[in-house]
């Protein structure tokens, strides 16, 4: 390869790495040429998959910073360019390659750091974003029912209560000025009893000699 293809190369899949959000280096060794479009056609607009040559590979992770490279780059490579779902474009990776051995997932970068084999395995058995993300909002819908619960009862506690007090206030407008209302007259059994002074309770024994004597002198008349 000439110099200017090899740099233009190499440029390539350093634009393709910086524009993904992860790749996956896989070793098609085996598989034909209409299994290659099979897998092209399952990873959608999820991935790019692309056959690199090893060299190029490693000359264009170093330029864009991905370490731990150089072990995984042997063999036939091409590595799935990540452009939409990470874990979708892993699961239809895993899932052709358990349809087509041949395939083997040899490891994979994600946010600038290399992941194995096994790692790029686990990616692939989370749930999917749109899975994610449809639990997230269920999940944020039940707390926001929750919360519209919590306020609604207080809300509707107080409604009742200024219903009740408003009531109340037009049948006694003094409840508006702080007063209690005005008091119903108490009953007769309920009416207070008045306090009798000491001098008061010394000067009935008195006058109740002065109405025996009078009675006696009477009887005497």
């Amino acid at each position: 390869m000439a110099r200017p293809e090899k740099t233009a190369a190499v440029a390539e899949i350093v634009d393709s790495f910086n524009d993904a959000a992860g790749a996956v280096l896989t070793e098609y060794r085996g598989l034909t040429v209409k299994q290659l479009q099979d897998l092209r056609r399952s990873l959608g607009e999820n991935a790019h998959y692309a056959v690199v040559k090893n060299t190029l590979a490693k000359i264009a992770a170093t330029e864009v910073g991905i370490e731990g490279f150089d072990d995984l780059l042997t063999g036939p490579t091409a590595i799935a360019f990540i452009n939409g779902d990470v874990v979708e474009a892993a699961k239809g990776l895993r899932d052709f390659a358990k349809a087509n051995p041949a395939l083997v997932i040899k490891g994979g970068v994600l946010d600038g750091k290399s992941l194995d084999a096994a790692e790029i395995a686990k990616l692939a058995d989370l749930e999917s974003r749109e899975v994610l993300l449809g639990k997230l909002a269920g999940g944020m819908l039940a707390s926001l029912s929750q919360a519209v619960y919590l306020l609604n009862a207080p809300l509707a506690q107080v409604a009742r209560l200024a219903g009740a007090l408003e009531a109340k206030a037009t049948e006694d407008p003094s409840i508006l000025a702080g007063g209690a209302g005005t008091p119903d007259a108490p009953a007769a059994e309920d009416a207070p009893v008045e306090e009798v002074s000491p001098s008061e309770e010394a000067a009935e024994p008195e006058a109740t000699d002065e109405a025996a004597d009078t009675a006696a002198e009477s009887t005497d008349a």
